[in-house]
């Protein structure tokens, strides 16, 4: 039996509650210059209004971010999707403060600042966040717009 559609105002938790608790996401970006796809999951810290996300400078996911500036995020099972549209910035691992580094590598159980690869962060913004569980939660989905929550 499908559960009953959640409030726009209770899916909007729903995924503030998994960003803030969830580690892991889909990291999809593409080549600029053949749109190739690729996909991988990366540890992310969310600070409240940003992702903070890093690979390293030479993997595929890097260049590709670095090039387009742009990012999809998945969270979750299929069943409980978060997807996340944002633009990206980017700041070498040596630049970026203690305190930031710091909470990455304890959120994450990860510190690119102590490997001997050169690692970049990324700092994604969100521009679209959709949030569902089943079909019925397909209407209202959007609980972002151009960088804007739709549901106070």
């Amino acid at each position: 039996m499908t559960p009953p559609p959640r409030t726009p105002y209770q899916r909007k938790q729903d995924t503030l509650d998994r960003l803030a608790r969830d580690v892991d996401a889909w990291v999809a970006t593409a080549d600029p210059d053949t749109g190739t796809p690729y996909l991988v999951p990366l540890s992310f810290l969310w600070d409240g209004e940003t992702l903070l996300l890093s690979t390293p400078a030479a993997s595929p996911t890097g260049r590709n971010l670095r090039a387009t500036g742009t990012t999809r995020l998945g969270l979750g099972p299929t069943r409980d999707v978060v997807l996340i549209e944002g633009t990206v910035r980017w700041f070498p691992a040596t630049e970026i403060p203690d305190d930031v580094g710091d909470a990455f590598a304890a959120g994450t159980g990860f510190d690119p600042r102590a490997q001997t690869t050169p690692y970049l962060y990324f700092r994604v913004h969100p521009r679209r966040v959709q949030a569902w569980r089943e079909a019925n939660e397909l209407d209202g989905r959007d609980l972002m717009r151009d960088g804007r929550w739709l549901v106070t």
